[in-house]
């Protein structure tokens, strides 16, 4: 006996190929829509969203010292983004950079805080090579264990984050204890000579994060590292069959990729922190990912969409203090904004069809 097979009412088709004019549509109907419930949280709460929105916009870019603050924000959201980039190309899903921007902040720490009569230049030069040698380490671990054994590299990378944290804890209460702090946890400043230079207002870092983006851009395009790293993320089996060493670009392209973020870690701690804090990382390992992810995993658009993330943050900040507003507030109208414009990447590569009535 044939049995029949119906259609459901409604299904789930995917899209082979957008046009690039269709895929800028949903995303400024995305924004919009954003936007949109973002003002009717703030009405029901009694406030005008279009002063709300508008104080967000000022307030980064209202002063001099605003706009600065907004870059500060940015440089650590930037690098860390660039550096998760390399590993996502080769579909190595790295959600380990919270703990490799400690790891490479903890090595450059320990030349910021025992070597710190070395000439300034030759210091930060330490500090800088430091940094990318404890990240790349760091993402070396989960790297060797994917490509000897098969582990899960997303919990795998994940884990060794609070690792990463608890050392930092672990020098904090013990040997790299300030001895002048009165019994208080905390690890010594830096000395001047041990922190990074401003240009125009802002630690330099801010140029170094100009430059990786062109550097990741030219990696990725350009090299035959880099056409590598997409060969095997789109294929292990093709790779090998083409005679690529897989094992060998997974150690080495997550180790760049750990490098970078650690990179980030020592230009957080010597140019905004001006110590080791458990905060250095700050939670931008992971919405580094989010980042990454919108920018298409493409370098100039991380550049673009880290600074818009850094406009809504800082932003954020300023309409929470000027409205009197809780913590909490600026965490959820963020949260909602995000939430459309991360949704409309579901319709860009899927459609809902609705099936005929008692079709087949």
């Amino acid at each position: 006996m044939n049995k029949k097979s119906y259609l459901p009412f409604i299904r789930i088709v995917k899209i082979s190929e957008r046009s690039g004019k269709d895929t800028i549509k949903i995303r400024l109907v995305a924004f919009a829509l954003a936007l949109a419930a973002g003002g009717l949280f703030t009405l029901f709460l009694g406030y005008n969203p279009l002063e709300l929105y508008g104080t967000i916009i000022s307030g980064a870019f209202r002063s001099k010292m605003a706009f600065q603050a907004t870059i500060r924000f940015m440089v650590p959201l930037l690098m860390s983004s660039l550096g998760v980039v390399l590993a996502f190309k080769m579909k190595f899903w790295n959600i380990g950079a919270e703990g490799q921007i400690i790891a490479g902040a903890v090595c450059a720490s320990y030349f910021a805080l025992f070597h710190d009569t070395w000439p300034h230049f030759l210091l930060l030069l330490v500090m800088f090579i430091a940094g990318a040698l404890g990240g790349g380490l760091w993402g070396l671990i989960p790297a060797y264990f994917k490509s000897k054994f098969d582990t899960n590299e997303t919990l795998f990378t994940l884990m060794l984050n609070y690792i990463a944290l608890h050392v930092i804890t672990y020098l904090r209460d013990g040997p790299w204890k300030d001895p002048g702090s009165s019994g208080f946890p905390k690890i010594a400043r830096f000395a001047p000579n041990a922190q990074l230079d401003k240009v125009l207002g802002v630690h330099f870092g801010w140029i170094i994060a100009l430059l990786l983006v062109v550097l990741v851009f030219i990696y990725l395009k350009y090299t035959k590292h880099g056409y590598e790293i997409s060969v095997v993320g789109e294929s292990k089996s093709t790779a090998r069959y083409a005679g690529m060493n897989v094992k060998k670009i997974i150690l080495r392209t997550m180790f760049i990729s750990g490098s970078i973020c650690g990179i980030t870690g020592m230009i957080q701690a010597a140019g905004s922190d001006m110590t080791l804090a458990s905060s250095v990382a700050g939670g931008v390992g992971f919405t580094a990912i989010i980042v990454s992810w919108l920018a298409y995993l493409n370098p100039f658009g991380i550049l673009l969409v880290s600074f818009l993330f850094s406009i809504l943050e800082k932003g954020s900040s300023v309409m929470q203090s000027t409205y009197g507003l809780s913590t909490y507030f600026a965490s959820v109208l963020q949260g909602i904004i995000l939430f459309f414009i991360l949704g409309c990447e579901f319709f860009i590569r899927y459609k809902f069809v609705l099936g005929k009535k008692g079709g087949r």
